[in-house]
C-alpha cells in the first residue's frame, strides 16, 4: 500500500497507468462492455467490485488528461430509438472531469460501434462492476508535468 494513492487501484492496474504515454487511451468499462473481446490488443483489468465513478476519480487524481486535443475524453452516445433518458451517470463524470482537470475536460460523444472501434486501439481497459448503462468512458493520456 502506498501513501495518497487510492486503495482501489491495483498493483496491476498502478503498473499500466505508469506504461501509458502521452496520447495513449483507456477505457473504463461498465458490466455489459465487451471488455475480453474489444481488448484483444489492449490490457484489460477487472475491478468487478467497483462502479466507474470512484474508478474514475482515482484515475484522474494519478493521470492527466491530454491539453493538446479538444476532447481529451469520450462517452458512447445513447442509441438512437433507444427509450434509455440521458445517463444520470455522466453529470458525475463531469463533476469529476472539472474537479481534476478544469482547464482540458471537454467530451466527445461518439456513436456506439465507433467507441467499440476506438476502444479496440486502447492502451488499457479497466472492466468494472459498473450497472449503469452507457457509462463507459475513453480518456486520453496527456503529459505529466514536472
Amino acid at each position: 500500500m502506498l501513501k495518497g494513492i487510492s486503495p482501489i487501484l491495483s498493483p496491476a492496474l498502478l503498473k499500466a497507468l505508469c506504461e501509458m504515454g502521452h496520447g495513449d487511451e483507456l477505457v473504463i468499462a461498465d458490466g455489459n462492455f465487451p471488455s475480453e473481446s474489444i481488448g484483444k490488443d489492449a490490457i484489460v483489468i477487472r475491478a468487478d467490485g467497483h462502479g466507474i465513478p470512484e474508478i474514475l476519480d482515482a484515475v484522474l487524481a494519478l493521470l492527466p488528461l491530454d491539453a493538446y486535443v479538444e476532447k481529451p475524453v469520450a462517452l458512447m452516445e445513447v442509441v438512437p430509438g433507444d427509450t434509455c433518458p440521458t445517463p444520470e451517470i455522466w453529470a458525475t463524470y463531469k463533476e469529476l472531469l472539472k474537479k481534476h482537470e478544469p482547464e482540458h475536460c471537454k467530451i466527445e460523444m461518439t456513436e456506439r460501434f465507433a467507441f467499440y472501434e476506438r476502444a479496440k486501439g486502447a492502451y488499457l481497459i479497466i472492466a468494472t462492476g459498473e450497472t449503469a448503462i452507457y457509462a463507459n468512458i475513453l480518456l486520453k493520456k496527456g503529459v505529466v508535468k514536472a
